[in-house]
C-alpha cells in the first residue's frame, strides 16, 4: 500500500508563521492538501478505513489556518493605511512649534520653560539637567505655572555649554516634596514618523514624543 504524508495542524501552523509570500504559499498548499487527502482516501486499508471525522478535522484545521493568515494580512494592510493617513494628517505640523515635555537644545539663547507645579504646592523648584541626566541648576519658581525664562547661566555666573537640557518641576508642601513632573517647552517640529507604537513627532534638537503628548501648536515666533 502506498504511504502518503499529508499536512497536519502542526505543519499548517508552521506555514502560517513563515515570513513573506505566506498567503500565496498557503493557498497553494491547500490545493496540494486536497490532492493528497484524495490519494490517502484511495490508498487506505479497506479493512481499517480512516474515520471520516478525521478527514473533517484535517480539512477544518487547514482551512482555519488559511483564513487566519488572510485575516492577519488584511489587518496589516488596514494598519498600514491608517498609519499613512496619520502621517498625512500630522504632516502639516512640520515647521510649526509644538509644546511638549521634551529636552531643549540650548544654543546660548534663553529657553522659555512652561512648568506645571502641583496645585496644592506652597513652593516649587525648577531642576535643570544636562544630556547625561546630571543636575546642573536648581531655581525657585512660582506655583502659579507662569512661564520661566531660563537664561542658561549657571550658579557661578558663567554660561553653560551648548547642548540638550531637560527641565523638571519639583513641588513642595511645608518643605516636603510632594510631586515631580517634566516641564514643557515649545520647539520646532522637523519630522513626523510612524512606527508600531503610533505617530511620533521629531523636534529640532532630536527630541521625540508621541503625537498625543503634544499639548499645543503655534506658528514660529
Amino acid at each position: 500500500m502506498t504511504s502518503v504524508t499529508y499536512p497536519t495542524a502542526a505543519t499548517a501552523a508552521t506555514t502560517a508563521g513563515s515570513p513573506s509570500a505566506k498567503a500565496a504559499a498557503i493557498s497553494s498548499d491547500f490545493e496540494t492538501f486536497l490532492k493528497m487527502l484524495t490519494v490517502q482516501m484511495r490508498n487506505q486499508d479497506p479493512l481499517n478505513p480512516i474515520d471520516s471525522a478525521d478527514y473533517a478535522v484535517q480539512l477544518a484545521t487547514f482551512s482555519g489556518v488559511e483564513q487566519q493568515v488572510r485575516t492577519n494580512d488584511l489587518l496589516k494592510k488596514l494598519t498600514e493605511n491608517l498609519g499613512g493617513a496619520g502621517l498625512a494628517q500630522y504632516g502639516s505640523w512640520v515647521g510649526m512649534e509644538g509644546r511638549a515635555a521634551l529636552p531643549a537644545q540650548f544654543t546660548g539663547e534663553p529657553v522659555t520653560v512652561l512648568p506645571s507645579p502641583t496645585p496644592s504646592a506652597d513652593s516649587a523648584q525648577l531642576v535643570v539637567r544636562n544630556a547625561s541626566g546630571r543636575e546642573v541648576q536648581r531655581l525657585p519658581i512660582s506655583t502659579d505655572g507662569a512661564p520661566v525664562q531660563w537664561s542658561g547661566i549657571g550658579q557661578d555666573g558663567a554660561m553653560l555649554p551648548t547642548g540638550r537640557y531637560s527641565f523638571v518641576v519639583e513641588s513642595f508642601l511645608e518643605g516636603a516634596r510632594i510631586a515631580e513632573a517634566s516641564a514643557e517647552i515649545y520647539a520646532p517640529i522637523t519630522e513626523v514618523r510612524s512606527d508600531a507604537s503610533g505617530i511620533k513627532l521629531v523636534f529640532q534638537g532630536g527630541g521625540e514624543v508621541s503625537a498625543g503628548n503634544v499639548t499645543a501648536l503655534r506658528q514660529p515666533v
